[in-house]
């Protein structure tokens, strides 16, 4: 009787353990894209789901941008994007897809004034044909998405806004939204480290509005847009109630609002951390996979 009873534990150990299993997908960490615009290598990650390698099938795929001073491993390294992605596909609360991180060193994801460093071209010229022809991916707008966090939030949105036509959402957390006033009164040192690359080192106050700083401004973008424009892609964005970028969420909120533009907005408890990212990430995947279905 000990005997039949150890064995029925251990059928019911086996079949727990089996029942909270779900597959992992597969982490490429290091792969690159020889970029003639950028005039370098450019390194990225990659998460394919699980079922990658034995099917025969293309998916969808999100292009996950990270934060000022981190680089392409910054997801996978301290966002989890791996584990949070294999729960949410096994959960079925995401579809299955293909997750592509990469490298946007301090460039904001914009083609900077002096065209030193033209990473926007870069990403819609060079880096998404060739991932799209690399991997098993429907490169389509409809099954195409775009999020990111901080400067990665403000690259989603500097990339769907700029061309609607390759994304059919776009998820920023914590996106680095700043209006003119920020911009005027940045200090110097700030300006200089931060931004100085991108629209002009040696600037102060209000010679800093210049026109590249107008041509990539989140909020001008959202005011000469038309509705119709900003209509082509859905947003979702989120930003911490602690967070410091809190006041140009807010403002691309009413933005969006005042033209009628339907988004998702939300404000959790948090700040500028990657708890913040990590707690928010599924929700925005989950968004931006619900846009890859039809009704």
């Amino acid at each position: 009787m000990k005997n039949v009873g150890y064995q029925l534990l251990l059928i019911l150990c086996c079949s727990i353990s089996i029942a909270y299993a779900q597959p992992a997908g597969k982490v490429l960490e290091t792969r690159i894209v020889k970029s003639t615009i950028l005039g370098k290598d450019v390194r990225y990650t990659v998460y394919l789901p699980a079922d990658y390698e034995t099917s025969n099938r293309n998916y969808p795929v999100v292009y996950l941008l990270h934060g000022y001073t981190d680089d392409n491993t910054g997801w996978l390294q301290f966002g989890e994007i791996n584990r949070y992605a294999d729960k949410a596909m096994a959960e079925g609360t995401i579809p299955p897809m293909i997750i592509i991180m990469p490298n946007g060193d301090s460039s904001w994801y914009i083609n900077s004034y002096d065209g030193k460093e033209n990473y926007e071209d870069f990403f819609v010229k060079e880096f998404m044909p060739t991932i799209e022809k690399t991997y098993h991916i429907k490169a389509e707008k409809k099954y195409r998405g775009v999020a990111g966090l901080s400067m990665g939030g403000y690259g989603t949105l500097i990339l769907s806004m700029k061309h609607p036509e390759l994304f059919a959402a776009a998820a920023p957390l914590s996106a680095a939204v700043f209006d003119d006033d920020a911009v005027i009164s940045s200090p110097e040192a700030s300006w200089a480290r931060t931004f100085g690359q991108l629209y002009g080192r040696d600037l102060k106050g209000k010679d800093r509005l210049t026109k590249n700083w107008y041509d990539n401004s989140i909020l001008k973008i959202v005011e000469t847009k038309s509705a119709d424009d900003l209509k082509k892609v859905r947003y979702w964005i989120d930003c911490g109630d602690d967070d410091f970028l809190t006041k140009g969420n807010c403002l691309l909120h009413i933005a969006l609002s005042e033209k009628k533009v339907p988004h998702e907005y939300r404000v959790r408890d948090g700040a500028h951390t990657w708890t913040y990212w990590r707690t928010g990430i599924t929700d925005a995947l989950k968004f931006i996979g619900d846009s890859f279905h039809q009704y």
